[in-house]
């Protein structure tokens, strides 16, 4: 992967070949930005620029070879960590190498893809990845060896914050104190979910979303008309992943937008109704038999849905990049049920329903708690 394959971040692709052609490399660098805007990408191709550059600008010349082994991820001396779980295939301790095949086909084809895309991709999208003690283990040994090839060791970490504490402690000192010509990248949406002594010993960078002119440019190529590419982009809010999925239709936030319309509605009715409580209850249940990873996506969307609605109601529309698909459900309808008086609560709640989730707390418990909630807090008038 190249950096003109990359959209955008024209400033960050400056900083990295700059400091990569003056000699001056990091050993550990945390790449932190949010789902879609390019950090998995942009780590890839500095890894191939450090390996494969003649240091005279794009690595377009100079190592067709080594071009070559990098376009299919097959670099000796490229590496690769990312959470994983065990599958059908793969009984118990996975780690990523058991997993290569399906990685490299996700980069080919999803390059800005997500955490539930690739648990999708292995099959495990009901269970919960993480970067475990085995996982660690094997990096100490691959970085412990002396380059195939001569030059650098690189390391790429994807979604770091899923490495779990004893994982984290067996890489500190591998962090702090690495073997020559060796670069770890480590790359994260949320900073604050790993160990602060590990985004310590790291050279940070700050990813931004990505504008709407360069997503809709991006897909424009992809064959999209141009009208239609400033709705998605627009609608995106900087993630190039999400604007792809609403161009093909095949975006979760569909399903979760219906889930959503069905749950707020069963809510209204549900204050001194029983008929619909149990309606509730029923709904719960169907959400507590997907998978982990889909009921926090969803919980997360519920909390962009809301906060959506909130500038709605305060009339900032121009902030509001959200589009309701179901002709059936207005948002601007919705919005006054969201105020100063409830906005609060019902974003401690979601939040509080995600970290039970996130703790294999029991689904159909959460879910019903948070419906009941949810009525109370939706028929709570504003001030």
């Amino acid at each position: 992967m190249r950096f003109s394959d990359i959209l955008g971040l024209q400033h960050l692709k400056q900083h990295l070949t700059t400091s990569a052609d003056n000699g001056r490399v990091p050993h550990a660098q945390l790449f932190v930005g949010p789902e879609g805007c390019g950090t998995l990408p942009i780590a890839i191709a500095y890894a191939q620029y450090l390996l494969c550059a003649n240091r005279n600008g794009e690595n377009t010349g100079g190592q067709p070879g080594c071009n070559a082994k990098c376009d299919k991820l097959m670099h000796p001396d490229l590496h690769f960590a990312y959470p994983v779980a065990n599958s059908g295939t793969v009984k118990s301790h996975a780690v990523s190498d058991h997993y290569i095949k399906q990685w490299r086909e996700f980069i080919d084809q999803q390059p800005y893809g997500n955490l539930f895309d690739w648990y999708q991709s292995i099959g495990v999208e009901k269970k919960q990845g993480q970067i475990g003690v085995d996982e660690a283990h094997d990096i100490v040994k691959k970085l412990s060896l002396k380059p195939y090839e001569g030059g650098y060791k690189i390391m790429i970490i994807w979604m770091a914050e899923m490495m779990n504490n004893a994982a984290a402690n067996k890489l500190l000192k591998l962090i702090e104190e690495p073997p020559e010509n060796t670069v770890l990248l480590m790359v994260a949406e949320d900073e604050e979910q790993l160990l602060q002594t590990i985004s310590s010993r790291c050279q940070v960078l700050h990813f931004p979303p990505l504008p709407e002119q360069v997503i809709a440019e991006g897909l424009i190529k992809k064959g999209s008309s141009r009208d239609e590419a400033t709705q998605v982009a627009h609608e995106a809010n900087g993630n190039f992943n999400k604007a792809l999925d609403l161009l093909l239709n095949d975006s979760e936030d569909l399903v979760f937008e219906k889930w959503f319309i069905q749950w707020t509605r069963t809510a209204f009715k549900a204050k001194g109704n029983k008929a619909a409580v149990h309606e509730l209850i029923l709904w719960s249940e169907e959400i507590a038999k997907t998978g982990r990873e889909t009921q926090k996506k969803f919980l997360s969307y519920c909390l962009t849905l809301i906060r959506q609605a909130l500038l709605l109601n305060y009339r900032v529309n121009e902030l509001v990049y959200i589009n309701i698909h179901q002709e059936d459900f207005n948002l601007q309808k919705f919005a006054p049920f969201v105020h100063e008086n409830n906005v609060q609560p019902m974003v401690r709640e979601l939040e509080s329903a995600i970290y039970h989730i996130s703790r294999n707390g029991n689904a159909k418990i959460v879910f019903t708690d948070l419906s009941i909630k949810l009525t109370r807090l939706l028929h709570m008038k504003a001030a």
